[in-house]
């Protein structure tokens, strides 16, 4: 009768294999979420960019390159990517990162006079 070790060290290995199996195939997955989120930019609407975060999303929380590199361009651009890492935590809050991206946005495109979310989200709160 084999010893319960060899049947210990199968187990572990098939589980190995079986991970790497599924991390490659879920960033296979979101690399072509990504290129289907390139396909959709050119339409009207900002249809393409979420789809892009999304394949991003999945792409870095299954590849570990793809994580030291994007820790890389982190560091080189913390402002432009730190939207992508708030979204990459384990529980994130999208109604507050939504808020501050439409701030963000509208301070750039808009003068003073004109901006409405700040004021919109004051009346809401009363």
């Amino acid at each position: 009768m084999p010893s319960l070790r060899v049947y210990r060290a199968t187990d572990d290995l098939a589980r190995e294999i079986a991970g790497r199996i599924k991390r490659f195939g879920l960033v296979m997955l979101g690399f072509a979420i990504i290129v289907a989120g390139i396909a959709i930019a050119p339409l009207p609407g900002p249809g393409g960019i979420p789809v892009i975060v999304v394949g991003l999303m999945i792409v870095l929380k299954n590849s570990f390159k793809a994580r030291r590199q994007f820790v890389r361009l982190h560091r080189a651009h913390p402002r432009m990517l730190s939207p992508i890492r708030r979204l990459l935590r384990r529980d994130p809050e999208f109604m507050a990162l939504f808020y501050h991206q439409t701030l963000r946005v509208e301070r750039i495109l808009l003068p003073r006079r004109i901006r409405f979310v700040k004021p919109l989200r004051r009346r809401f709160r009363r």
